[in-house]
């Protein structure tokens, strides 16, 4: 009987059929999937359309069993002829199933050599009332010195800060352009602003040597220039009368102070070998020289508070680097200490209220207090975009997405060419279902940075996301060797065809990394669709207190069982607000 029907439908070419409509359905996928963005269809596009065919296979297969195509065009199967179906039909099936199959491939192929790039974010454009400061030239030649230049120009950025409606690139993007060969117009229309503030700096003995100069930016005019040759011991006031010098040529005028302290990198004592010290702790890359050189800033002026708050940053920073046990809390205790500190010097300093801010959060997932104070970083340093950054954190841990997108815009627009905070605005964007801009915020990153760890981490999750198996693992592959790169194939693999593959991937991470990834195991599993080993990993990611968990209430892969019971006592028991926080104003 089974053969019996099995040989009707080959007679009828039914099964033929079956292989076109296939074929075809697989060729039209990839086109919507690589053609679909640029034409501006939305990311469900291609799978609404497989499920759209999946529906109609039945229906062609019926309508293939009473109709077939011939040399005189569609016929019902009964009115053709024995002879004619053995010759002509068969052959205009067969062509047409070779074609369709050929244009397939060729699609899939174009896909996965050559790829769409993630997108750029949009530049910025720059407003009148906009200045960067470019990292002052070391004219001493001597490159021991250049932490000198380094911190003189990071001096006028913050001094700069204090001149009413002017908006000041921070360091991190400003710095980018050390040595660059772009000219002016190119510098700061990747920037956004329209002026800058450039020259150099040379240190000789007790003597001081600066030169700058103010640009607009839109047709290369010097707004300003001049020179100085002063005693190193009259440093801070040749700085403020260099930004008085700036805000007159600008047509602005300096903050008036009573309403906010001031926001200022100088010892109380106006110690210059303390300041010196701090410029040398500030721009090191090894954190035991930072924390040493900020330990001599601290010996020569006792009352520098905000060089207890960036040791307590550093510190922080350690820990967050991959520091555990009794490492880690040894150097909690230090951060600790030095946040005391800095609160009883520099109560007034976004700088003190940021690092004891990140410290309740990290070390005792105190998220409301830890808010209270990045609250009050922002409200004494509004254009400080590293205050808003964190608060984004602060507010992204607590579940409140929208208020953590602006934030970190916000920051974005005062520090443009920061990396960091496009990754973490990816973070923020996936679980809202916004792919196409989590796309282009990551390719802004990998822009600036292409050769940086977690970039296509971030780029093979929003694939995955977007259920591209070939996409995501393109960018797996393409991210640096190391666990982030084993991450990011394990999960790749899981939405690939092969399961087996999925299997050892999975395996692979638990061997060689279940010791500090703890939380990224516990992501794999819930993409396999394994709620039970999902929360079992999650829970000893609890115990070990795994920095990852900051980021329960907006993890785009974790989300998906946000229903379970068990998401809500996990969440309570990381002190995390359940329901999910709503937007709080910024101050």
């Amino acid at each position: 009987m089974i053969g019996k029907f099995i040989g009707e439908l080959k007679r009828r070419n039914v099964l033929r059929a079956a292989v076109l409509y296939i074929g075809a359905v697989w060729a039209l996928a990839q086109g919507i999937a690589q053609l679909g963005p640029e034409l501006g269809a939305p990311e469900a596009a291609t799978r609404w359309f497989l499920i759209a065919s999946a529906i109609g296979f039945p229906f062609w297969l019926a309508f293939s069993w009473f109709f077939e195509l011939t040399s005189e065009g569609l016929k019902r199967e009964s009115e053709i002829t024995a002879e004619a179906k053995a010759g002509q039909s068969h052959r205009k099936v067969d062509l047409a199933i070779i074609g369709v199959l050929v244009v397939a491939v060729v699609l899939l192929l174009t896909d996965r050599l050559v790829g769409e790039p993630a997108r750029p974010a949009p530049a910025i454009t720059a407003t009148a009332n906009s200045i960067a400061v470019l990292p002052f030239e070391n004219g001493s030649g001597d490159k021991d010195q250049q932490y000198f230049s380094d911190g003189l120009s990071e001096g006028f950025i913050i001094a700069l800060s204090r001149i009413e409606g002017l908006r000041v690139i921070n360091r991190k993007s400003a710095f980018l352009f050390r040595d660059s060969r772009e000219d002016d117009a190119a510098i700061a229309a990747r920037l956004g602003v329209a002026n800058l503030l450039e020259g150099s700096v040379q240190r000789a003995g007790d003597t001081v040597r600066i030169r700058a100069s103010l640009i607009r930016a839109a047709d290369g005019s010097t707004l300003w220039a001049d020179s100085f040759d002063r005693p190193y011991k009259d440093l801070f006031a040749l700085q403020d009368q260099i930004v008085g010098l700036v805000a007159e040529a600008l047509k602005a005028r300096l903050q008036p102070t009573p309403a906010r302290v001031r926001q200022t990198d100088r010892p109380p004592s106006g110690s210059l070998d303390a300041y010196n010290a701090y410029l040398q702790a500030h721009s090191s890359t090894d954190a035991e020289v930072a924390l040493q050189s900020y330990d001599r800033a601290i010996e020569l002026d006792p009352g520098y508070g905000l060089a207890y708050a960036m040791k307590a940053r550093t510190l922080i920073d350690v820990v967050s680097g991959g520091l555990s046990g009794q490492q880690a809390a040894a150097a909690f205790k230090d951060a600790d200490a030095a946040v005391q500190q800095a609160i009883r010097l520099a109560p007034g300093q976004a700088a003190t209220h940021i690092a004891r801010g990140w410290l309740l959060m990290l070390r005792d997932f105190d998220w409301k207090n830890g808010e209270a104070e990045l609250r009050k970083a922002v409200e004494l340093a509004p254009e400080d975009g590293d205050a808003l950054y964190q608060l984004g954190v602060a507010r992204a841990s607590q579940g409140d997405l929208p208020q953590a997108v602006e934030l970190t815009r916000q920051a974005l627009r005062l520090d443009p060419l920061n990396a960091n905070w496009y990754r973490w605005l990816v973070a923020y964007l996936m679980p809202q279902g916004k792919l196409d801009e989590a796309r282009q915020a990551i390719g802004k990153a990998i822009e600036l940075e292409p050769r940086a760890i977690y970039n296509h981490h971030l780029l093979a999750i929003i694939e995955v996301l977007r259920k591209d198996a070939v996409a995501a693992r393109r960018a797996a592959d393409a991210e640096p060797p190391g666990p982030w790169q084993d991450f990011a194939q394990a999960l790749a693999a899981q939405i690939g065809p092969d399961r087996a593959e999925a299997d050892r991937r999975l395996q692979d991470c638990i061997g060689q990394h279940a010791e500090g990834w703890v939380f990224q195991i516990a992501q794999v599993q819930a993409l396999r669709g394994d709620p039970d080993a999902m929360f079992q990993w999650l829970d000893r990611a609890w115990q070990a207190r795994d920095p990852g968990m900051q980021s329960l209430l907006y993890d785009a892969l974790l989300l998906r069982y946000r229903a379970d019971p068990r998401y809500a006592a996990l969440a309570r028991q990381a002190g995390l607000p359940w329901p999910a926080a709503t937007a709080t104003p910024v101050p």
